[in-house]
């Protein structure tokens, strides 16, 4: 039977580099591309009083913005990740590690947010027809819904598999929706967001890969 996305295993192996003791908070700025310093920051998220981060991995964006004073929620759906994150950030008020999936959260939360957001995480890797319409749900009239990921190939299009290796080395693949910035902006139109934006943010110089980035706002 393959494997989805939704398999933590996979995610557990996510950013083994980035284990160990807590760093400096000045370490981590906030941003959504791969490349330090590169694109906007948090300015694309309004001026929210809370936030929903779905794919926090090990939540440095999540604890730069409840550093602000933003209260945020971080889900995701490692216990590795989150294990790492809460030792990582256990001092920062305001900030509440989850494990979990995505829609499952979504659906069964009765919290309401300023704005849901993912960087190079969850939403990459959730089907956009039961995730946008889930967000919307959970977002304040007004609210903005932001995700990155990385640039999208010219010959992908939709669900595609993405292989790598779970627990022992054992292969396992997830499923990631690849889709340019016009098709994202349609999924976000379509399911009632307005004032959408979406682009592909070229890599510094125009080598290496560029960032997808969509913004989006629920109507008051």
């Amino acid at each position: 039977m393959p494997h989805t996305s939704h398999d933590a295993a996979f995610w557990d192996r996510y950013k083994p580099d980035r284990d160990g003791p807590t760093p400096p908070p000045e370490v981590f700025a906030f941003e959504w591309t791969q490349y330090e310093g590169h694109g906007p920051g948090a300015e694309l998220l309004g001026r929210p009083n809370t936030a929903l981060e779905l794919g926090a991995a090990e939540g440095r964006e999540a604890s730069w913005l409840a550093r602000r004073g933003v209260r945020v929620t971080a889900l995701d759906l490692s216990p590795v990740q989150i294990e790492r994150a809460r030792r990582w950030w256990k001092d920062v008020s305001e900030l509440t590690f989850v494990e979990g999936e995505a829609c499952s959260y979504l659906r069964e939360t009765d919290e309401a947010y300023d704005t849901v957001f993912s960087i190079w995480g969850a939403v990459w890797f959730t089907d956009p027809e039961e995730l946008f319409p889930l967000v919307a749900k959970r977002l304040r009239p007004g609210g903005v819904f932001a995700f990155a990921h990385g640039e999208t190939p010219h010959h992908l299009h939709g669900r595609q598999p993405m292989h790598g290796k779970g627990p022992e080395g054992t292969k396992m693949t997830v499923d990631r929706w690849c889709h340019s910035p016009e098709v994202w902006a349609d999924y976000a139109r379509r399911h009632g967001f307005t004032a959408v934006r979406a682009e592909c943010l070229p890599a510094p110089g125009g080598k290496g890969l560029g960032t997808i980035i969509l913004t989006a706002q629920l109507p008051y």
